[in-house]
């Protein structure tokens, strides 16, 4: 959907991550969306790929110095809330971070006070006027399979035991992944507007009976359902975002 793009492969870029998994094609794709520029990321990256968490959020602070103000993050996730169904897409309104809590934040390590300060509040990491818009373009739109909750996010690559998915629905997560939780607090470090979404991609199973088990293709086959509206309900919101001032500022 990008007018005039222009794409640069990840493994033209020094020191760039590359993308080690099925379905991330590793590029950056500039262009502008609704009259608005932006830069898109094909491909991100991930603890279970063996990268440092500062390599995997090392594209957020290159956006901070791009000019870029507003993050708009997605991911494909597992349902935890027995309400959601496969398909259904949840807004993120805040985020359990399990591997923060092992000490492994790309904050770690001395701070660098061009971005932002030593202790950024995360209470507020996902913008609330953004997560709004949402809601009222989707209710424009039709689109009845909309959610928001809460996100937790692991490590990978082995998906989640049973006991262990019964764990985060218990500690109050809806949907579990193994991304944009560490993006997003580099993201809100430097100051800029955070909007991420969720596909339900598969049920997370937490039932011992059950026959059922999680698997990567089902997670990509559930996103080329949704990704058609899921354009639609990005690009419109992109088209009605504010940017702060009037230069050559991109989300």
């Amino acid at each position: 959907m990008l007018k005039d793009p222009q794409v640069f492969k990840y493994s033209d870029i020094p020191n760039f991550p590359r993308s080690t998994v099925h379905g991330h094609a590793g590029q950056l794709v500039f262009g502008t969306l609704k009259g608005k520029p932006c830069v898109c990321m094909q491909g991100r990256f991930h603890l279970y790929e063996g990268y440092p968490i500062q390599k995997i959020t090392l594209p957020m602070r290159i956006f901070k110095l791009m000019g870029v103000e507003t993050m708009i993050l997605t991911n494909a996730a597992g349902g935890l809330n027995q309400d959601y169904k496969v398909g259904d897409v949840m807004i993120i309104k805040d985020h359990i971070n399990m591997p923060g809590f092992a000490g492994i934040n790309p904050l770690a390590g001395p701070n660098d006070d061009r971005f932002g300060v030593r202790f950024p509040c995360m209470s507020d990491a996902y913008n609330r006027e953004l997560r709004q818009l949402a809601h009222d373009v989707a209710a424009e739109l039709g689109y009845d399979f909309l959610k928001e909750g809460v996100y937790s996010v692991v490590g990978g690559p082995s998906f989640e035991t049973i006991a262990e998915c019964r764990m985060l629905h218990r500690l109050g997560a809806d949907a579990v992944g193994m991304s944009t939780a560490h993006e997003v607090i580099v993201a809100r470090h430097a100051g800029m507007r955070c909007f991420a979404l969720s596909l339900i991609s598969n049920r997370a199973v937490m039932d011992y009976d059950s026959q059922e088990k999680a698997n990567h293709e089902e997670v990509l086959e559930t996103g080329r359902v949704r990704s058609q509206q899921l354009e639609k309900l990005v690009s419109i919101m992109v088209s009605r975002l504010e940017q702060n001032n009037n230069d050559d500022n991109a989300f």
